[in-house]
């Protein structure tokens, strides 16, 4: 499996002033945990880091202290997510068929969320791990006044690994380029193209990093976890 993990956001939201995947979590940087989890994957095989360049030399030296096995490239990356992992595409091997995109903000993602993916790729052309809403969720107008509520049995809080074909990605890629399509996650593509996208159970402790607090409760996590393995 060829993996593309998007790593070129800043951290605005983080009170930060720079690439947040590089702000450290128990002593390593955010993007350090995930591609420690690509590393123990059993089935990741291949990593590509889309950042921009002014960030290459940090990642190189994420790379020279966790002394990965697996294959790394490093992706000159776009203005949006988007236009990221289209660059990102365009960068794989010829030999691939399957990807994972993974943000690198979600790096408590475990190595057998991965293989997870991996193995549910076998059986569709598109996937995203995802966990069921706890909470009722509320539509408002721009005057922050109620206009719906859906039943939350229908709602899932999209996560990351999303997987995919590679060509069926590409071509809604392009056709997105096209037409002007703004999408914040690649499963937009493939639905936009009337494309199915399959449900795979993510984890609860698979939070995207964007807050100081969030930051606060990786750590307590992370630190749980490493208390017991």
């Amino acid at each position: 499996m060829h993996l593309l993990i998007p790593a070129a956001g800043m951290g605005s939201r983080m009170g930060s002033d720079r690439n947040k995947l590089l702000l450290k979590l128990l002593g390593k940087p955010l993007l350090a945990w995930s591609l420690l989890a690509a590393e123990q994957s059993l089935t990741v095989e291949w990593i590509g880091i889309i950042g921009q360049t002014t960030n290459f030399a940090d990642f190189r030296t994420i790379l020279s202290q966790i002394n990965l096995t697996k294959p790394v490239e490093l992706i000159v990356g776009g203005d949006t997510r988007q236009e990221s992992v289209y660059n990102g595409l365009q960068s794989l091997p010829q030999s691939a068929k399957q990807i994972l995109i993974h943000d690198g903000a979600r790096c408590l993602a475990t190595p057998e969320l991965f293989d997870r993916c991996t193995e549910a790729l076998n059986d569709c052309q598109g996937l995203i791990a995802a966990i069921p809403v706890k909470d009722t969720i509320k539509v408002v107008d721009q005057q922050k006044i109620i206009t719906d509520t859906p039943d939350r049995r229908n709602l899932w809080a999209a996560q990351t690994p999303q997987g995919f074909a590679v060509d069926l990605l590409k071509s809604c890629h392009n056709r997105g380029k096209e037409l002007g399509w703004q999408v914040t996650d690649d499963a937009a593509l493939f639905e936009k193209c009337q494309l199915p996208v399959k449900i795979v159970p993510g984890e609860e402790t698979n939070l995207k990093v964007t807050t100081p607090v969030d930051l606060a409760i990786a750590e307590f996590i992370l630190r749980q976890r490493l208390a017991l393995s």
